[in-house]
């Protein structure tokens, strides 16, 4: 019995003097999340997500019209000539209607001007050519307004997130600490952000349209100016 008692103590004290561990919990890195960064925003940011939607679609869809308007057939005024000088003008009008691009429709328009004085046709293609820069242009006011609209309703929310941020704090009083200024703070930073990303985007969008709708109409310049060249030619 006496000899389960000394090991008993023997134990005791050898775990006395062993160090104790203890586990240290590391604290997590806080992870930046787009998507909750932009709920801090508020409702603002829903303001500019959906004008960056509408300014997405829009050019999209420019963007496949005036490309398809710019491809045109090399041969094209060729064979219109080929038509003119052989009398063929139903060819001619049927060419332009199966080519269905803006330099044809304007080449149609002329040809129905046959016989009139070379002025009225000139004026009768350039109608019609200022129609079809509307027809491409169609959109380009909301990109544009989106481009100079979108920081502006960043820097609103600023306003509101600082008003928000001293409010809580006029409300608190004393006992003001970071926690409590952050979801103004968010909201002012976020916004501020969003609206800039939003509009330069818009921006080199706008530009990146308007030139290739210059492209176009120098293409349509050039046919006009062929075509006009084709009726002064001298018969022969």
């Amino acid at each position: 019995m006496s000899i389960l008692l000394s090991l008993q103590a023997v134990g005791a004290q050898t775990t006395d003097g062993l160090p104790e561990f203890t586990t240290e919990v590391m604290p997590t890195e806080a992870q930046m999340n787009i998507i909750d960064l932009a709920i801090k925003g508020g409702w603002i940011m829903i303001v500019l997500l959906i004008l960056s939607l509408v300014a997405i679609y829009i050019f999209i869809q420019r963007f496949l019209i005036i490309r398809r308007a710019g491809k045109e057939d090399e041969s094209f005024m060729n064979r219109i000539k080929d038509y003119i000088h052989e009398g063929k003008i139903d060819s001619a009008i049927n060419l332009c209607r199966s080519t269905n691009t803006p330099s044809a429709r304007m080449i149609e328009k002329g040809i129905t001007r046959l016989g009139r004085p070379m002025n009225d046709v000139l004026v009768a293609i350039e109608n019609v050519g200022n129609l079809e820069i509307a027809k491409l242009e169609k959109g380009f006011p909301l990109i544009a307004t989106t481009a100079a609209g979108a920081p502006m309703i960043g820097f609103l929310g600023t306003v509101t997130g600082m008003v928000r941020a001293f409010f809580d704090m006029a409300n608190a009083g004393s006992n003001v600490d970071v926690s409590l200024l952050s979801n103004g703070i968010y909201e002012a930073l976020v916004t501020t952000v969003g609206g800039l990303v939003v509009g330069i985007i818009a921006l080199f969008a706008y530009n990146y349209l308007v030139s290739q709708v210059d492209n176009v109409v120098n293409k349509m310049e050039a046919r006009t100016m062929e075509f006009m060249d084709l009726l002064n030619e001298p018969a022969n």
